[in-house]
């Protein structure tokens, strides 16, 4: 089990799941984020997750990761990003 301020969270048979390309839609009452994976040489992405959340959760969520990009740029450094993100491979937003 691995503990958070607040909620313990149980991991039992829980694998990771490798994206580098993600499209977000959304409607009045919810945020669709759709994680894949773009392969060289395939010309189809593979969709492997589908999370979908309020608008308030999508919004705490870009919250936390702003705070946890910022931590880990000062420890380990800026992140750079290169090449033209939202042309086949990065975050893509829709609707």
């Amino acid at each position: 089990m691995r503990e958070k301020p607040g909620i313990p969270l149980e991991l039992e048979n829980v694998e990771g799941v490798y994206s580098n390309l993600a499209v977000i839609t959304h409607s009045p009452a919810e945020f669709v984020i759709d994680f894949a994976r773009v392969l060289p040489g395939v010309p189809k992405a593979k969709v492997y997750s589908r999370i979908i959340m309020t608008p308030q959760h999508a919004k705490l969520l870009l919250k936390a990761l702003e705070e946890n990009i910022k931590k880990y740029e000062e420890k380990f450094g800026e992140i750079k990003l290169t090449g033209e993100t939202g042309k086949g491979i990065g975050f893509i937003k829709e609707g």
